[in-house]
């Protein structure tokens, strides 16, 4: 890849930011420049030590509220001010979102917009129903984002399935798998725990199945991840052991000691979490899931998301057969070892130079986006204009 500047987003508050930024220390290391856009709450110390420690990589800090937060609409509106006053100073070459309802601002350079997760779909998925109709403003200020982005990445094909199911027709898309690096993660002795991890609060992890069956299990339950959800409120365990939230090198060691890795999830994307235990050495025990399906394959057990008894069952089957747990978390670890950095930074930097090198007839230059109405009327209606690598 070409050295290319980027202007990247990311929210603080889940995955998105560990994805944002060992996707950044890749492309940094190829010798592109990239602005780190961060929303939904300032980055902890540790947090910014590790985005210091990157070359080539600036990081720009809010506290602006996320599009799926309560009454966000005030905060996004300001925060694609701020994005735009980012991108006026810093001229990126792309703009790469990891959310929705920017992607239709006046940006005049290429947009990659990721999906990692979304609130339709997760409504389906955790509450088995459509989302209520408080979320219509979401939904369609999430569909002119995706319409007026260039291109659009997800992480599994479900997730992209669903995409263009809730909000299609989409621009040109493709799936690029997220990665971890083998070597913040090692198997170590395993001993007699189990380990779910997930951001506790969110109902789609489920790990309140956990808690239910935990008093049936012969081994303790433990559950790392933040408690207090960004609009208040905590959930609550009888059994399970909450760990709160654990800096990287703590959660690396309790990844390492687990044996049995358990994550009964109703909505799961991707994981990035299965695929730290994975290379931990964990034997895993999957919500039975059409994306957890398809990233893991044969190399887990699966149990339907609400069936306690099967999860019971699954984690004794576990416990009692230490040759298959063997088995399994060998299985995970190999299947794992396709979800590396270098291979997801390779496939963002060819998206990124298709975006900026399109294939146009002789004698014509890519047009320059037109800006898009406001984002966050309720009643404003959107055409896509030509774009680039359209």
């Amino acid at each position: 890849m070409r050295a290319t500047k980027v202007l990247m987003t990311a929210d603080t508050v889940g995955g998105v930011w560990i994805y944002a930024l060992d996707l950044a220390r890749v492309l940094a290391a190829q010798g592109g420049e990239i602005h780190l856009a961060s929303m939904g709450g300032f980055v902890s110390a540790g947090e910014a030590r590790a985005v210091a420690h990157v070359r080539g990589l600036q990081l720009h800090e809010s506290r602006y509220k996320l599009e799926w937060m309560e009454e966000p609409w005030e905060d996004v509106a300001q925060a694609g001010e701020w994005l735009l006053a980012i991108a006026h100073k810093t001229q990126p070459d792309i703009v790469h979102l990891n959310n929705y309802v920017h992607g239709a601002l006046p940006w005049h350079r290429p947009v990659l917009v990721v999906g990692h997760s979304c609130v339709l779909s997760w409504w389906r998925a955790v509450r088995g129903e459509s989302a209520p109709s408080e979320w219509e403003h979401y939904a369609a200020a999430v569909r002119k984002g995706l319409q007026a982005a260039d291109f659009v990445v997800a992480p599994t094909q479900a997730m992209l399935k669903t995409l263009h199911h809730d909000y299609g027709p989409l621009p040109p898309s493709q799936v690029i798998h997220n990665g971890r690096s083998p070597r913040l993660f090692q198997p170590a002795p395993k001993e007699p725990l189990i380990l779910a991890v997930g951001r506790l609060w969110d109902e789609a992890k489920n790990v309140q199945i956990l808690d239910q069956i935990a008093a049936e299990v012969a081994w303790p339950i433990y559950a790392a991840g933040q408690e207090q959800h960004p609009d208040g409120g905590r959930p609550s365990f009888a059994r399970v052991r909450p760990l709160g939230k654990l800096e990287p090198a703590q959660l690396a060691r309790w990844l390492g000691r687990a044996a049995i890795y358990a994550l009964p999830a109703r909505y799961e994307p991707f994981g990035l979490s299965v695929l730290e235990a994975a290379l931990s050495g964990c034997a895993l025990v999957l919500g039975d899931i059409d994306s957890l399906r398809e990233v893991w394959g044969d190399a887990a057990l699966y149990v339907a998301p609400d069936d306690a008894e099967a999860l019971a069952a699954a984690l004794h089957r576990l416990i009692a057969d230490s040759r298959l747990r063997t088995q399994l978390a060998e299985t995970a670890y190999r299947r794992a070892q396709q979800y590396t950095l270098s291979a997801m930074g390779a496939a963002y930097a060819q998206a990124y130079q298709a975006l900026l090198e399109p294939a146009l007839p002789a004698n014509r230059t890519a047009p320059q986006r037109q800006p898009a109405p406001a984002l966050w009327g309720q009643t404003a209606s959107y055409q896509p204009s030509t774009q680039w690598g359209r």
